[in-house]
């Protein structure tokens, strides 16, 4: 078993659902792990009881996508609180965040968008990076991103963005070697020069992932595997840095793990043939000339002088240092926030898209590529909303859905960097929702799979057993408080929406309701780590009413028996067991 906080070493993979069954069935060979930060900052349900079992034979590295730590207004003190609740207890190797923005006031993007490189924008970097490693007690490193815009406000290349921040914070740097690759196709940048900029010892990390080529950018979508030419950038990078944990990353069109496994088998041989056989500092040469990058030409008097410098001498000989103009000085903390609003609102209305790009620089894709930033923010919902509503997703298909959800992010949008919270008011709004009228349950559905959707991220408990409650005389059960787990809530509906949630599972065997108009009763539960959804009759639906309002197990019989005479207490108290909702009991005190 790994020490706590034992440190990442050689080549780690992300872990991904559809790899948790090969994980804890055959624990495959791999140095560490990487999760992403906000699947897990509810530390409940069956994927925490996923890392808590594999934590135990593998280092474990946090990687953030939520803080934005470059929002000049949005920067969530509550989200860095679970952060640091998270960190506490899993111990991880390593914990990364991104170099981007991603809120304007209480509306969360939930992307990672690009800064303008100047002053004020390390300043602001250089506090909130301060703030976060304070609240953690360690050391955060801070990831380059892919990006399809730079601007005219830059006055420093991102290169030597992340050279000043670590001279000034301390904090370590996580190099995405992808998205080095990417940035210099988009804008012509020198992906070398970068790896020069960045001294030995700051990086702590290095990531590799697949991207794909169209012809107005080159996206990074961690679909692929890792192409050529950044496989030989990730040699240069080893030459640098050393053999420093390296990740490879395929987060959509997940492939099966042999296959992620292999990609990581060549990034480990590449390490240790760097180990073995050391090589001089490559030439710009080693891309191709037929990826179609551009490639900045670079005087050999400042890879020279570039070589040798440490991370305080980076900041000072590319002439970085702590801007004069704080948050109120000059407005340079305004003109921040102003221009990340700009992004905001063209991002969310395409009207507004001129001011936006009148900050960039030119470049004849300019439309489109703020049209990629669009899409990620419509497909992002879609999918939080998908994985939340997958029986809503069914209903009314896809196209339906998409457009439901760019109407509900437009009307309701995100609150919060933990997109698992997203989408809490759809019932409400599909109320009042017209393209729906036709499908008047559908706001009750939404209802009911919201409650299944956030069982999945109640607190864990115990239940619970039947000994527990055979120790207790009859009047004592009658006078005690069965107290209900976090995911157990009765439900009741004016359609059948139970019937029509249990009849979309996999396997089911039932038929679809005959007539919606019928009010349902049930309860959804979470017996171990799968979330379950039974129908109950009024009796059944009454007494776990007044369960879950905190009364007596004996206010729960009257209040069932009030509504269904013959209601079947054993019959009950069985379901109630194979369901596990109760977590515990507390007994009247006796008279003394």
């Amino acid at each position: 078993m790994p020490a706590p906080g034992s440190r990442a070493f050689g080549v780690g993979v992300g872990l991904r659902a559809p790899h948790h069954r090969e994980f804890l069935d055959d624990r495959p060979a791999a140095d560490w792990l990487e999760v992403h930060t906000e699947n897990y900052l509810d530390q409940s349900g069956r994927d925490w009881h996923v890392l808590q079992q594999l934590r135990r034979d593998y280092p474990v590295s946090l990687h953030g996508v939520g803080l934005g730590l470059g929002s000049a207004r949005g920067f969530s003190m509550q989200h860095l609180e679970r952060v640091r609740a998270l960190v506490r207890n899993i111990e991880p190797c390593l914990v990364s965040e991104h170099l981007c923005w991603g809120a304007v006031g209480d509306r969360h993007l939930n992307d990672l968008l690009p800064l303008i490189l100047d002053a004020a924008a390390l300043d602001l970097l250089c506090d909130r990076v301060d703030q976060v490693q304070n609240a953690l007690q360690r050391q955060l490193l801070l990831e380059n991103v892919s990006t399809y815009a730079r601007f005219h406000g830059d006055s420093m290349s991102e290169a030597q963005f992340l050279a000043a921040l670590a001279a000034r914070t301390g904090c370590g740097l996580l190099l995405d070697i992808n998205n080095l690759y990417v940035n210099q196709c988009n804008h012509g940048e020198d992906a070398l020069e970068a790896l020069l900029m960045i001294a030995p010892g700051t990086v702590g990390e290095l990531h590799l992932g697949g991207h794909l080529v169209t012809p107005q950018a080159v996206i990074d979508h961690h679909g692929a595997a890792v192409a050529e030419p950044v496989w030989q950038l990730y040699a240069a990078a080893l030459e640098r840095f050393g053999a420093v944990p390296t990740l490879v990353e395929w987060d959509t069109d997940i492939p099966p793990l042999a296959v992620l496994l292999d990609e990581a088998a060549k990034a480990r041989a590449l390490q240790h043939s760097h180990l073995l056989e050391p090589v001089a500092f490559p030439s710009h040469q080693i891309m191709p000339p037929q990826h179609s990058c551009l490639f900045a030409p670079v005087a050999q008097q400042t890879i020279v002088t570039l070589v040798g410098l440490g991370a305080g001498d980076v900041a000072g000989a590319s002439g970085v240092g702590r801007s004069t103009a704080g948050q109120g000085a000059d407005g340079s903390f305004a003109t921040l926030s102003s221009n990340q609003q700009l992004f905001a609102d063209a991002l969310l209305n395409p009207d507004a898209a001129p001011p936006a790009l009148a900050l960039w620089h030119a470049h004849p894709h300019n439309r489109h590529r703020l049209a990629l930033y669009r899409g990620n923010l419509a497909a992002t919902a879609t999918k939080a909303l998908a994985a939340a509503y997958p029986v809503i997703a069914a209903l009314v298909g896809t196209e339906f859905f998409g457009a439901l959800a760019h109407a509900y992010l437009r009307a309701r949008p995100s609150r919060d960097g933990d997109l698992n919270r997203f989408g809490d008011l759809l019932g409400e709004f599909l109320d009042d929702f017209p393209h729906a009228a036709q499908l008047p349950y559908l706001a009750d559905m939404a209802r009911l799979e919201w409650v299944v959707h956030r069982a999945h991220y109640a607190a864990d408990a115990a239940p619970v057993t039947a000994q527990q409650l055979g120790e207790l005389a009859p009047a004592q059960l009658e006078a005690a408080r069965l107290l209900l787990h976090d995911a157990c809530v009765p439900v009741r509906f004016d359609w059948a929406v139970v019937s029509l949630w249990l009849a979309h599972q996999p396997a089911a065997d039932i038929d679809f309701p005959a007539d919606m108009a019928v009010q349902e009763a049930g309860v959804v539960a979470r017996p171990g780590w799968r979330v379950q959804v039974v129908a109950l009759g009024a009796g059944g639906y009454a007494a776990l009413t007044v369960l879950r309002a905190g009364g007596t197990f004996g206010a729960a019989l009257d209040a069932a028996f009030e509504v269904e005479g013959d209601f079947d207490v054993a019959g009950q108290l069985r379901l109630w067991l194979d369901l596990q909702p109760i977590v515990a009991i507390e007994r009247q005190a006796e008279p003394s």
